[in-house]
């Protein structure tokens, strides 16, 4: 299994970026797979889910109106929008993936703990 962002950057306040998971070693259909951002010195927190099939989502306060999580089945891949960024929104971005389980967790899916995959990270700089 292997989860690897892309689509990182630097941009300045209200730009948009677009962050693509590629997703290898299984298929993203049916399971649940998620954004995470992790900020130096804040805990992890988690900004958007999908229950990929069924298209159910979950977005962190912070983040509803401005992202959007999607996949692409076909390419086996994952994505999230980010519209009218904020300096807040600057970390490293984390793609993750429950393979054991088959929906999100609706109260707990953002503390990550259900998420036994992880990418490495792309880094999202907003100025």
């Amino acid at each position: 299994v292997q989860l690897v962002e892309s689509g990182g950057g630097s941009v300045q306040a209200g730009g948009s970026l677009r962050l693509s998971c590629a997703a290898s070693g299984f298929a993203v259909r049916g399971h649940c797979m998620g954004w995470f951002l992790q900020t130096p010195g804040k805990e992890r927190e988690g900004v958007a889910s999908m229950y990929i099939g069924i298209g159910t989502t979950y977005y962190a306060d912070s983040v509803k109106g401005r992202f959007t999580i999607s996949t692409d089945v076909a390419k086996n891949t994952m994505y999230l929008e980010m519209n009218s960024l904020k300096p807040e929104d600057t970390g490293t971005y984390y793609c993750a993936a429950d393979l054991s389980t088959y929906h999100c967790f609706s109260h707990s899916w953002s503390q990550g703990e259900q998420f036994g995959y992880w990418g490495r990270g792309t880094q999202v700089t907003v100025s």
